[in-house]
């Protein structure tokens, strides 16, 4: 038997950044459900390109509501499949016609005389499954999961407000991931530009950290004293949830859900979710009124004010953008795929340790061919504590 050849040190940090379908992370990610669009953005009999894990797809949502997600390129002569039209629950291709359903079967050439298309005339076809105002897709083989790592308890409570945004950045995903397990950041990034409610509440203190590994991802806890201790779920492969301060004081705190989907390896798109818990009418108006103003603020659209102007978001922007813009400046700066051989960690670096070495064992074992974790949701919700200081409205994960 050969033996394998051992990766090196660059080798193994590039299987980080890597995300196409012939690559090992591209496969452990498509094991995975991922947002890939906002439900919003799909009306009925519509379609649009989307790109995610470096594959071009169609996602169009049939005359009836239901959306579908086929391969981004007509299987006749390639061209892009989202410019034709929808037909009930099915797309027709522009060029010559050719009609797809959902699954990606082509069903019908109008100018071929066969009495049904062949096989070969197929594309690609995903499941898809829409969930608190986003699309999601899972694009592995074989049947999909069943849709229950991504649901949050407290996405599902009745009366909760619960808004979806985007934004798409040019730059690797797991520069987003390695940040959501960096608890010290927050002192210092969320300082920049502005301090807002969210910097004000967890303090320029640092905090000593602690990550445990469960059933779900990583909980990681960041304790800045005995009543300041923020908390932070995450869930494998990309997304985090934490609590955020609300838009005044007497607001009861946000949970902020998020993941952090590759398009391809070098651009990424923030899918985040907002929960206002359960509340009075004047806070859940200015909730809406928030997110109705700012709720589309992408920082990338907004890079050479950020980087070379140090231009904050609008003073209105209290939550989202300015969080957004923070992150921005932090992680670009990083460059489109940062250079992790040249970095130089320490011990408040422990949880992008601990990330990447969950992510690397996860690899080892899809590239040895034994059994990854099954990763499933968290038994019992994690509690995610508020700052002292400020209502403690806390919401539960």
């Amino acid at each position: 038997m050969t033996q394998e050849r051992t990766l090196s040190r660059s080798e193994r940090l590039r299987l980080l950044t890597q995300t196409t379908r012939d690559t090992d992370m591209g496969r452990l990610l498509r094991m995975f459900w991922h947002p890939i669009a906002l439900s919003r953005d799909l009306a009925a009999g519509k379609a649009m390109p989307v790109k995610v894990l470096g594959e071009e797809l169609t996602l169009f949502r049939g005359e009836g509501g239901q959306a579908h997600l086929v391969g981004g390129r007509c299987r006749h002569r390639l061209t892009l499949l989202h410019t034709g039209w929808v037909e009930g629950d099915r797309i027709r291709c522009m060029y010559h016609g050719w009609q797809f359903d959902g699954t990606g079967a082509c069903v019908e050439r109008p100018a071929e005389k066969e009495a049904a298309p062949p096989p070969n005339a197929a594309i690609a076809g995903y499941p898809v499954h829409e969930y608190c105002g986003m699309v999601f897709a899972y694009l592995g083989e074989g049947p999909a999961p069943e849709f229950d790592l991504p649901r949050k308890d407290v996405l599902e409570r009745p009366g909760a407000l619960v808004v979806s945004t985007k934004e798409t950045w040019n730059m690797n995903w797991f520069q987003q991931i390695e940040n959501s397990l960096d608890a010290v950041h927050v002192s210092f990034v969320h300082q920049a530009l502005r301090v807002g409610s969210f910097g004000r509440a967890v303090t320029a203190s640092l905090p000593e950290l602690s990550y445990e590994e469960n059933e779900a991802g990583i909980e990681q806890t960041a304790r800045r004293s005995a009543d300041n201790v923020r908390k932070s779920d995450w869930t494998f492969p990309n997304n985090n949830h934490v609590v955020v301060p609300g838009l005044t004081k007497d607001d009861p705190w946000i949970d902020f859900v998020i993941w952090m989907v590759p398009q391809d390896d070098e651009h990424s798109t923030r899918f985040t979710l907002y929960a206002l818990p359960p509340g009075n009418d004047a806070a859940n108006k200015r909730f809406i009124d928030y997110f109705s103003k700012y709720g589309s603020y992408n920082a990338e659209d907004h890079c050479q004010e950020l980087f070379l102007e140090g231009k904050a978001p609008p003073e209105g922007d209290l939550l989202a953008g300015l969080i957004s813009a923070q992150d921005f400046l932090a992680q670009k700066g990083q460059g489109v795929i940062a250079d992790r051989e040249d970095e130089l960690l320490g011990r408040s670096d422990l949880g992008v340790v601990t990330l990447r070495r969950i992510f690397w064992r996860e690899l080892d074992a899809l590239r040895e061919n034994r059994p990854t974790k099954r990763w499933h949701r968290r038994a019992k919700p994690l509690e995610l504590p508020t700052q002292p200081g400020l209502k403690k409205e806390a919401a539960t994960a």
